[in-house]
């Protein structure tokens, strides 16, 4: 830093030690401005070479002299400066760089650019609604779902007909269930600030965007089905208490078989017709606002309150036979006649009656109470209407679950209590017979408390798939998106539609089962959810609510699916298959998401667990894996939108058996790491896309280094970690080297065999890769393996490796081994087929025997010939130039920048070997589906240059060709 931007200046100026003044910080310096985050599309070098100048205005805009005013803020007042011009780039915190932490999308630049205008605004932020506390928000919504329809018309009958005894039982599990589900609910929503979706937004977050998804619908169905549950409860109790109003009478004189006084029940029709009109109306209301519901709703909450406390009264006043038959006020005989439960058959209507078609027992009254208990995600539907969600949320959700279970468990007592077996059973109002002082009061009650749990069931319900559909994740639901402001007008409609299907159904009975699978099936993802988080404990995961455990969280979710199979198998199944199809589309059709998932911190530590029990030691080679290092950087040139040859990724899932393992594809820019960075992110992406859209089970990495050389020693050097590192380089052979005459591959490509040779990495060159098979093209003939040298039977794996792929299984496998004489044949061949035979490999064993051959005397195809002397003179002609050049420097022979030995014999004879080779593979494998072949190692102190006119001689002609060198390891064993 320049002192002259440090020292001198007003007199104003902070004055540090040693007399040193700092210039306090003004609105357009770039400690303000600037953020840490730099411009994706600019380089370092650009940013350090000038400083972008932008404009900035606060709140109080321009002064009057036409001069930006230094930004101020805080408690100090206007007029406070900053002095942290120190710290340069990365100076302040300020309210942009908070809101880039905190939320996932920030308006504002993350760095200013040329020429642009940023606006900084000081003082509080302005609401857009009015925020709701603890009572309003989370407790009075909760206790308004919670307390409903099921309790006033079905809680006396479910006594009835389980007893007191089966009847505290059920209220402890099911409330147990909701308050095991609350606390982790409670963890989860004090672990970060809630968007919207409620539960949907938690899962989600949670467990991934797939289980999100799938939970997040079905929930969502749940509160669409609740809403008509709510409807048919309030239409029930108003031809209840109006039977005239019914347009159809249905009555029943049986009650368990015999002959009683005529019980009028409730037609279905009836239940249907009002049901549709009431759902209608509640549409309409639901259009026209959720503030005007919000306002509304909890003056519902009142005739609730007043009615339990009118039924309280009630019981205590109740005399025998008094108001009805049935009646006996508070009496211990009644209480010990209703202890034990009877379970028996009933008509549609719930009247016992021995002929019924329904029989009840524990179980279906825990798929009838359960929808009693739901309602406790209200509070966090309202999340982002809540003044503090971190404190409302456990407070206010906590709350009405104790409370409201401690009603049902003293109502428990006191309907035992009140009334003998046989009015339980019958009289479905029984809370409004003996309700204090009117009846219609408890009518009215039921009717408002309903129809306010179904409107804040068709309130939340379409926000709650508006929040689904505006992730982004599934396109099928683009139609239900909506701005942060408007009203889901179109998922409200299609929740009605749902509601009236249901209301159609016309019995209330059939509808709650339903119910509960769903609402079940949100606590358990909320309850697995905790117990993943608290369970990995990732540092992020820090609630502020410290009363939970994660052997809690997995009781609570286990307890969720006993109950969902104790109420009915077939509904679990149903429901579960549901949730898994939609699951499966999403993994299929759904765009993918990063949400910092659970699954993501458990697979993270499960790989550092594996990596730790593998340890540093080598691999037994019964355990071992091939893990290929993909090198990209291609020889010749290919499109700017194309990263990398199009068949490596194909000929890496050769590699692997039934696609497990994984491929490392690597590329190498040449330049300054500071200049390129940008260019190195942008290049990984575009690889990474290629990648996925291959099907590659695999990782891309960009490299940014001087030169190639520097840049591959880097990589088989540091690449991967522990057990995890590569163990195989995969390169594309330089075919079109001397078309288009560039010298410097073969120093390059010699240079990668022998970086490998030291790094002790196995090397497989690639040679036809442009005709190399996808996964449909289906392969026949023969993969034949010339076994030269001894490579740990990598070659052999390799072959066994591509037979288990659908292109090369119609293929056999032949090994051709070398043999100096032919004494030595028959010999090796047994030797070689004992060898397969005991590594439990299928393959055809050849020997060819190789003389000594002299090219004056040879009897080779002319072709052969002339590629063998074309390629005598062109090392000869090199050999030459390197001759005179080190004659004309007066230096020794030197060649790729180091000294050389050249002995022409030598060079000769390497010349004669390969071709020899080659020749053979055209004999004997011109047919075959690929040739792998001994890749013979540069040898020591000859040109690069020679080395490659070996390999050009060894390849010629050959379609497919793997040349594989093994490392100082066996990847096969004998031994089981």
């Amino acid at each position: 830093m320049n002192t002259d931007d440090l020292e001198g200046g007003e007199d104003d100026g902070y004055h540090a030690q040693g007399n040193r003044k700092y210039s306090p910080v003004g609105a357009q310096d770039r400690a303000v401005l600037e953020m840490a985050s730099m411009d994706p599309g600019s380089s370092a070098t650009a940013s350090q070479s000038s400083i972008r100048k932008v404009r900035a205005r606060t709140q109080g805009s321009m002064d009057s002299d036409g001069k930006a005013p230094d930004v101020a803020g805080g408690d100090n007042g206007p007029h406070r400066e900053h002095k942290l011009e120190l710290f340069g780039f990365d100076s302040l915190v300020n309210i942009l760089g908070l809101k880039s932490m905190t939320q996932e999308q920030v308006l504002a630049p993350s760095s200013p650019r040329d020429n642009e205008v940023v606006s900084i605004t000081g003082g509080d932020p302005t609401s857009s609604s009015v925020k709701m506390g603890t009572m309003m928000g989370v407790f009075v919504p909760c206790l308004q779902s919670i307390l409903g329809i099921i309790y006033y018309i079905r809680f006396s009958w479910i006594i009835g007909m389980g007893g007191i005894a089966d009847s505290l039982l059920l209220v402890s599990l099911c409330g147990l269930c909701t308050f095991l589900t609350g606390l982790s609910l409670s963890a989860i929503a004090t672990n970060g600030a809630m968007k919207g979706g409620g539960p949907y937004y938690l899962i989600g977050r949670a467990l991934g965007p797939e289980v999100g998804v799938s939970i997040g619908l079905c929930f969502f169905l749940g509160n669409a089905v609740a809403a008509a549950l709510y409807v048919l409860g309030a239409v029930e109790t108003f031809l209840k208490a109006l039977p005239s109003a019914g347009f159809f009478t249905e009555t029943s004189t049986k009650v368990n078989g015999s002959v009683s006084k005529p019980i009028q029940t409730i037609s279905t029709h009836d239940l249907q017709i009002y049901g549709l009109v009431v759902t209608v109306i509640l549409c309409i209301i639901v259009f026209g606002g959720v503030k005007m519901i919000n306002r509304v709703a909890p003056v519902f909450l009142i005739p609730v309150l007043l009615s339990v406390l009118c039924i309280v009264i009630g019981i205590f006043m109740a005399k025998k036979d008094d108001p009805d038959t049935g009646i006996t006020g508070l009496s211990a005989d009644s209480f010990k006649d209703n202890w034990d439960s009877m379970y028996q058959n009933t008509n549609s209507d719930g009247i016992p009656d021995r002929d019924g078609k329904v029989y009840w027992n524990f179980n279906a009254l825990v798929g009838l109470f359960f929808p009693a208990v739901t309602g406790i995600m209200a509070g966090s539907n309202r999340s982002a209407s809540l003044k503090d969600t971190q404190r409302s949320i456990p407070v206010g959700t906590l709350s009405a679950t104790l409370v409201t279970t401690l009603l049902y468990l003293v109502s428990v007592f006191l309907f035992g209590a009140v009334a003998n077996r046989e009015k339980l059973l019958t009289d479905r109002l029984l809370t409004a017979t003996i309700a204090w002082p009117f009846p219609v009061v408890i009518r009215v009650g039921i009717i408002l408390s309903t129809l306010g749990a179904a409107l804040q069931s068709l309130t939340g319900a379409p926000r709650l798939l508006a929040a689904i559909a505006n992730d982004d994740i599934l396109p099928v639901l683009n139609c239900f998106r909506v701005a942060d402001t408007s009203e889901p007008h179109i998922a409200t409609l299609f929740t009605t539609v749902i509601c009236m299907g249901c209301v159609v159904i016309g019995n209330l009975d059939l509808i709650t089962p339903t119910v509960t699978m769903f609402f079940l099936l949100c606590y358990s993802g909320v309850n697995l959810s905790c117990f993943l988080l608290d369970f990995l404990d990732a540092p992020s995961w820090r609630p502020r609510w410290k009363f939970h455990h994660w052997l809690l969280s997995l009781l609570g979710a286990l307890l969720c699916v006993v109950i969902m199979f104790l109420i009915s198998w077939l509904f679990t199944v149903v429901s579960l298959a549901l949730a898994s199809l939609i699951y499966y589309y999403v993994s299929i059709k759904g765009k993918a998401g990063d949400w910092g998932d659970g699954f993501k911190s458990a697979y993270f530590q499960l790989a550092l667990r594996s990596l730790r029990s593998l340890g540093a030691k080598q691999v037994h080679p019964k355990n071992w894996y091939p893990i290929p290092l993909i090198f990209c950087r291609p020889w010749g040139k290919l499109p700017e939108n194309v990263p990398c040859h199009p068949k490596l990724a194909d000929f890496a899932n050769c590699m692997k058996k039934k696609g497990r393992g994984m491929s490392i594809f690597v590329n190498i820019l040449d330049g300054d790491y500071h200049e390129c960075a940008e260019d190195a992110k942008e290049a990984c992406k575009q690889l990474d896309t290629y990648i996925n859209y291959k099907n590659c089970e695999g990782v891309a990495e960009i490299v940014v280094a001087t030169n190639m050389t520097e840049g591959f020693r880097g990589i088989v050097q540091t690449m991967g970690l522990g057990n995890l590192k590569p163990n195989i380089v995969v390169v594309r052979y330089p075919e079109i080297w001397r078309r288009e005459n560039l010298k410097e591959i073969p120093t390059r490509f010699v240079g990668i065999i022998n970086d490998c040779i030291v790094a002790n990495k196995a090397v497989v060159i690639v040679k036809g890769l442009d005709e190399w098979p996808n996964e449909y093209q289906r392969q026949y003939g023969s993969i034949d393996l010339y076994w030269i040298v001894r490579d740990g039977g990598l070659m052999l794996l390799l072959s066994q490796l591509l037979l288990t792929k659908e292109s090369f299984e119609s293929c056999k496998i032949q090994v051709f081994c070398i043999a100096e004489e032919d004494s030595d044949a028959e010999s090796l061949k047994a030797d070689v087929k004992k060898f397969l035979y005991d590594l439990r490999l299928q393959a055809e064993v050849i020997v060819i025997t190789i003389k000594s051959w002299d090219v004056e005397g040879g009897s080779q195809q002319d072709d052969s010939i002339e590629a063998f002397n074309d390629a005598r003179k062109r090392v000869a002609s090199y050999l030459e130039e390197l001759k005179e050049a080190a004659k004309r420097e007066g230096t020794p022979l030197m060649a790729d920048g180091k000294a050389v030995v050249v002995d022409e014999q030598q060079v000769e004879k390497f010349l004669y070997t390969t071709l020899k080779l080659n020749t053979t593979i055209l004999r004997y494998s011109r047919m075959a589906a690929v040739v792998l072949v001994s890749l013979p190692p540069p040898p020591i102190n000859h040109p690069a240059y020679c080395y490659m006119e070996y390999m050009d001689l060894l390849v010629g002609n050959v379609q497919r060709l793997l040349m594989v060198r093994g490392y100082r390891r066996d990847v096969v064993t004998l031994f089981t």
